[in-house]
């Protein structure tokens, strides 16, 4: 289906000038204030490493391990490069259309009203279902420590606390997520430092090399197969362009951050993952021979470096760190719906911005209610988990592969900027492509059915509200 034939979204002409405070003009939401920007620079990469979760490797380890013949530590750091290119390209969107609403903005003013429609539906599944993962994790871990409580009631109730933060206010959240930060970074230094401590005494169990080269014959396609895994841990470094009507300092510093988040989580994901490889008790073969192993992978080698008490503290992070990257996938999902019924592509309701608190109430209370249904249905099957991973990326890959896009749509299509650099706004979108496309064809066959079937929807959407909207000019 065309893109509907209507004028381009209000965007500014050229790029905005370095420091100033880009977008500051946006419209205001109707029945309601605008954003309010209280986010600084720290505030923004808070948020992303909260989403990605410093300690995010942690629950594929095994399964990473096994896929890549034991060059687990190559892999991320591959996964870190292929991403680059997916930062780099909201780097430069988020400068010239600093808007909430994240890459349903950017296809709207690279490539049109309609594919920013068909961008924002579907990351709509990405961020709605990300955060259900989360506190389906956090649950989880949560049902470990304190079994007499079942998994789903630890799962609603980090659901409500984390939505109560969210709904005190943007700053309130981003204190509240700074401490769980601090106190996951902690946890991964405690970790660092009693690997390292039982590497100086007591040797590794494998090669120093391995965790780069694998163990014995290294394989370029096990290597790129585990990337294609591996990229998913990234998932929601992008959740900081959502904020930039928020931050102070506009698309430059929202540009800024997004870079910092991603080269902070690839160096703490290859560190932690080079000396849990080392002491690893598993080799890679034996992971591959025994699936049910992988998931634990991490925690036992936690336990073989340094006891019980490392592998309870490892849990105990995870739990809580899951709940609060869900913080901050729920904070993004509910920016996503407040741009878009901004621009009258969802209900209006959800365009209006509490004065009090000055967050999108509404959207907020919206991505939430869809969250705790999915969380909690899920928590309360065995399967529950495998069936809301399977399906949760495609989302974000296909409005990736848009954000690509409207790249080359608005730098080198429309010409909107005075130099258009074939390497910057041609050949880094198109490898950027590429990576996408790669990593939808290693996706589950369900994943990429719900996909299509959640594309097919949207596209109904779309042809009913431009339908409406020719009857409408018809008529007046």
């Amino acid at each position: 289906m065309s893109a509907p034939s209507e004028p381009p979204p209000p965007s500014p002409p050229s790029p905005p000038s370095p420091g100033t405070a880009a977008g500051s003009g946006a419209s205001a939401a109707p029945g309601g204030g605008g954003l309010r920007r209280t986010l600084s620079f720290r505030d923004l990469v808070v948020y992303g490493l909260l989403f990605i979760a410093p300690m995010a490797p942690v629950g594929i380890f095994g399964t990473l391990q096994a896929k890549s013949h034991g060059a687990i530590t190559l892999v991320y750091v591959v996964a870190t490069v292929a991403m680059a290119f997916t930062a780099y390209s909201y780097a430069q969107m988020v400068r010239v259309a600093p808007q909430a609403g994240s890459v349903f903005t950017y296809a709207r003013a690279g490539l049109g009203d309609g594919a920013g429609f068909v961008a924002g539906w579907m990351a709509m599944l990405d961020y709605l279902l990300i955060p259900a993962v989360a506190y389906l994790f956090s649950g989880i871990a949560m049902h470990a420590l304190v079994p007499s409580v079942h998994q789903w009631v630890w799962t609603a109730l980090a659901v409500v606390v984390t939505t109560l933060l969210n709904l005190l206010g943007v700053r309130t959240a981003a204190v509240a997520g700074f401490v769980v930060l601090a106190m996951e970074l902690v946890v991964l230094v405690v970790f660092v430092v009693a690997a390292v401590w039982v590497l100086v005494t007591d040797g590794a169990q494998r090669g120093w090399s391995a965790p780069l080269t694998g163990e014995g014959a290294f394989s370029m396609s096990a290597v790129l197969a585990a990337v294609s895994v591996a990229v998913l841990s990234y998932l929601g470094f992008d959740a900081i362009a959502s904020f930039v009507e928020e931050a102070t300092g506009g698309g430059v510093r929202v540009a800024r951050a997004v870079l910092a988040c991603l080269v902070v989580a690839g160096v703490l994901f290859a560190v932690q993952t080079y000396l849990a490889a080392l002491l690893a008790p598993m080799s890679a073969a034996e992971l591959a021979d025994k699936p049910a192993e992988q998931g634990d992978a991490f925690y036992t080698t936690a336990n073989a470096a340094a006891g019980e008490w490392l592998q309870k503290l490892v849990a105990a992070s995870k739990a809580v760190g899951a709940a609060f990257a869900a913080l901050a996938g729920q904070a993004a999902a509910g920016r996503l719906l407040f741009a878009m019924a901004r621009d009258r592509r969802l209900p209006g309701a959800m365009s209006k911005v509490d004065a009090g608190s000055g967050v999108p109430r509404r959207a907020l209370l919206g991505a939430a209610v869809v969250t705790l249904v999915a969380a909690v249905w899920a928590a309360r099957r065995d399967d529950g988990l495998d069936h809301l991973s399977s399906i949760v990326n495609v989302g974000a890959l296909t409005a990736f592969g848009l954000l690509h896009a409207s790249v080359i749509g608005w730098f080198w299509v429309r010409k909107r900027a005075e130099r258009p650099s074939v390497l910057k706004h041609v050949l880094v979108p198109v490898l950027g492509l590429g990576v996408v496309a790669a990593v939808v064809v290693e996706a589950s066959a369900t994943a990429q059915t719900v996909g299509a079937v959640w594309l097919a929807v949207g596209l109904v959407v779309l042809g009913v509200q431009y339908g409406r909207r020719r009857g409408g000019a018809a008529g007046s």
